[in-house]
């Protein structure tokens, strides 16, 4: 049954803790609801506002519009062969309970996708990733509901036409489909990925050794690395990572290495080098830095923060002079992989 309310204060419904209210607000919790809600509000001229767990968006202002928060959830496996699990999870199941869920199973692939704040609506949308892995190496396929039509469509892997921290949803089809489920294609026998960031390390301090690896393992140590130097968003307000790592020709890489020696760099082909922008931030002087409750994380520059009563709007403002200090020391620009509204 729809429960829509009117002036809902939409705080505690984003990790970076902005104080703004929804003119409406309905939360669904099964597909059929949402075709209904699209239904009685077709003919309405409102602009309408998916939130799933609010990890990933920067609210400036009041919503003059509908709320919809997703809470369909579930997780059920659907199907399997000799080498994978088929397992299909509501949109607002929360991220890091799946992980949970499938590394218990023993099924693998998401163990280093741990410790992501979010829901599973949202994880193919950006192709959410960490530590060597994305999402689009164990999707599957999706279940979305036009917005215009109500009608529901399945997405293979090639329709999402995935890209760093893009999809479909996010350039061509944006604000046209509301993702209601995601099935992930799952390993029986895993592959481990312990080359990226400090896993390897923290699996050795954990007393792990190479012939005593598992998904549990892997994924108990990028828990312990983020939660060493990533802010919790019950306690700082934030959205994890701000910016994206640009990627940028090797020809600008090699000349940069030549002045910053330290410059860190993960090629892509051969033409193309990813850098870490949190180095960079980091590099340029920002890292700790703070203006009123707007700030950027003491631990990782990637990561800015709401130290209590920061608007949206000043978070925006450190952002762009992070991005202008960046772009006048490297001549990179970086830019915010949080949806801003």
């Amino acid at each position: 049954m729809l429960n829509i309310q009117s002036n809902v204060s939409l705080k505690p419904y984003n990790t970076f803790r902005i104080d703004v209210n929804a003119r409406y607000w309905v939360e669904i919790n099964q597909e059929d609801d949402l075709q209904t809600l699209l239904q009685l509000t077709d003919h309405l001229d409102t602009p309408k506002l998916i939130l799933g767990g609010g990890s990933n968006v920067l609210l400036c202002h009041d919503f003059n519009g509908l709320v919809v928060r997703l809470n369909i959830q579930g997780i059920e496996v659907v199907r399997e062969d000799d080498a994978h699990i088929y397992l299909t999870a509501g949109a607002g199941v929360n991220w890091h309970k799946l992980v949970m869920y499938c590394v218990q199973q023993n099924y693998a692939g998401l163990e280093n996708l741990s410790l992501i704040p979010g829901t599973v609506g949202a994880a193919p949308m950006q192709n959410i990733g960490a530590y060597g892995v994305e999402i689009e190496q164990v999707f599957d396929s999706l279940t979305a509901i036009h917005v215009q039509t109500g009608e529901q469509r399945r997405f293979s892997h090639a329709d999402c036409r995935f890209g760093y921290r893009e999809s479909v949803f996010k350039r061509e089809l944006k604000g046209q489909y509301i993702i209601t489920s995601v099935t992930f294609r799952l390993d029986k026998q895993p592959t481990f990925h312990t080359r990226y960031g400090a896993i390897q390390e923290t699996l050795t301090d954990m007393g792990v050794s190479d012939d005593e690896l598992t998904i549990q393992a892997i994924s108990e140590a990028v828990i312990r690395i983020r939660r060493s130097k990533l802010p919790d968003p019950a306690e700082i307000g934030n959205a994890g990572s701000f910016f994206k790592n640009p990627e940028i020709p090797k020809t600008q890489f090699d000349a940069l290495k030549e002045q910053y020696p330290n410059l860190p760099g993960y090629p892509i082909g051969d033409e193309v080098v990813k850098v870490p922008a949190g180095w960079l931030i980091e590099q340029a002087g920002w890292k700790g830095h703070r203006t009123g409750d707007a700030g950027v994380h003491a631990k990782q520059a990637l990561v800015l923060v709401n130290y209590g009563q920061a608007s949206g709007n000043e978070i925006i403002a450190l952002a762009q002079r992070v991005q202008a200090s960046v772009q006048e020391t490297f001549g990179i620009r970086i830019t915010p992989e949080v949806n801003i509204v």
